[in-house]
């Protein structure tokens, strides 16, 4: 059973935000980049610069605490001042304290049944 968490997260961005909220993100995303569970921390963003989605996958559920409860903290409000979180969709199977954590999202949560993962693929 794979053990990745991994999640897309819609937002919107606040009129006139996009410049800010990018700058807000350059810490975080170097944060992120050091925690050894985080596999992928990308964000892309609509030619018009009015959506947001952000593609994150962490190595297991303990991972995912971590990253939510430590790192995120440091830069939500930054982060939240650019953007309105408008859909957190999780794959994989998080266990009941990533699930709680991941909840406060209002995250929908899409099982896995079928597929793989190459983890080799996945280091540069």
């Amino acid at each position: 059973m794979r053990e990745e968490i991994y999640w897309l997260v819609t937002c919107d961005v606040k009129p006139g935000k996009f410049q800010d909220f990018t700058e807000a993100i350059e810490p975080l995303v170097a944060a992120t980049k050091a925690e050894e569970g985080s596999l992928i921390y990308d964000y892309s963003v609509s030619d018009d610069e009015t959506v947001v989605h952000i593609l994150e996958m962490y190595r297991d559920s303990a991972a995912v605490v971590s990253h939510v409860t430590t790192v995120f903290p440091q830069f939500a409000e930054r982060f939240l001042d650019g953007v309105d979180i408008t859909g957190f969709v999780v794959f994989g199977t998080p266990d009941a304290a990533a699930k709680e954590i991941l909840d406060g999202f209002g995250s929908t949560y899409m099982r896995p049944f079928s597929g793989f993962t190459r983890k080799e693929s996945l280091v540069s």
